[in-house]
């Protein structure tokens, strides 16, 4: 091969790399889309994550139903302790709204009609902060039917921690955790140490239909699993539930000191003996009869 021919074809490779090298230098970039926008459930353009301390002088308004740190001792209402920020928000939203009207409703509209969008975030992130405190649950032996001999509790547990994979219903802890802390991304509640009562009153809601949410998402599916359940089930997952809590917390109780002992009540003063009455003074003689 020629040298001119190299030559030639070593000129045709350096311009074709410079052509490239050029290209790249001069590839306008496609301008990059904007960001997406996104917000917590229900948290307006002035609002903001909560505040623990704010939310703690606002918590007095729920104090007289749910206690002061979301512990109630009234049955009928839920406990708030440890719920997430987003799930506590996302309730009050749909209760001012007028979208959660079953149970107290009634009772808790005036309430949030009253609260802010950050009244809302500013609550749900102290009791965020609280730690839930757990019932009892019922361990009475079923003395007949599909669950003879189990304790009434353990229905419950089962559903909770394995599902019912014949009728389709997925274990509860799937989305609620294995220890029923909840999951606050998609603010799926805290259920752990939850009010039995309360939480018939809502399985036995979705069971109805006579509670209802336009965000498919987070209802869908407790509607679809509460249809399938009998009240046996029902019953006994919210008693296993209300049971639910953490084993350290059986630690701290067994290694916590015993409660002393209430002092004797000292004994009542001897009451004073009445004095001895002093002796009657002996009768007169007769006097003598006269003849």
């Amino acid at each position: 091969m020629s040298q001119a021919r190299v030559l030639s074809l070593v000129g045709l490779a350096v311009f074709a790399v410079a052509a490239v090298a050029y290209a790249q230098t001069t590839v306008t970039p496609i301008p990059d889309k904007e960001p997406v926008q996104t917000a917590p459930l229900n948290a307006g353009p002035q609002s903001k994550w909560g505040d623990v301390k704010a939310g703690a002088t606002k918590a007095g308004t729920c104090a007289a139903c749910h206690g002061l740190d979301g512990n109630p001792t009234d049955p009928q209402y839920p406990r708030l302790a440890g719920q997430s920020e987003r799930y506590i928000a996302h309730q009050i939203a749909l209760f001012k709204s007028g979208e959660r009207n079953t149970g107290m409703a009634a009772a808790m509209k005036p309430f949030a009609d009253a609260l802010s969008e950050q009244d809302a975030r500013d609550l749900g992130a102290y009791f965020a902060t609280q730690k839930s405190g757990a019932g009892v649950a019922d361990d009475t032996v079923i003395a007949s039917g599909p669950n003879k001999d189990k304790k009434f509790y353990q229905v419950g547990e089962d559903l909770f921690r394995r599902g019912d994979k014949a009728r389709g219903i997925p274990a509860c802890m799937a989305c609620h955790g294995p220890g029923g802390a909840g999951n606050p991304g998609p603010a799926y509640p805290h259920l752990a140490g939850q009010q039995a009562a309360y939480s018939q009153r809502r399985l036995e809601e979705y069971r109805a239909g006579t509670t209802t949410q336009r965000d498919p998402h987070l209802f869908n599916v407790m509607a679809g699993v509460a249809k399938q359940l009998t009240d046996e089930e029902i019953g006994s997952l919210a008693s296993y539930l209300q049971g639910l809590h953490e084993r350290a917390d059986d630690v701290a109780a067994a290694g916590a000191p015993a409660p002393a002992a209430k002092p004797a009540a000292a004994p009542a003063p001897a009451q004073p003996a009445a004095p001895a009455e002093a002796p009657k003074p002996a009768a007169a003689p007769a006097a003598p009869a006269k003849g």
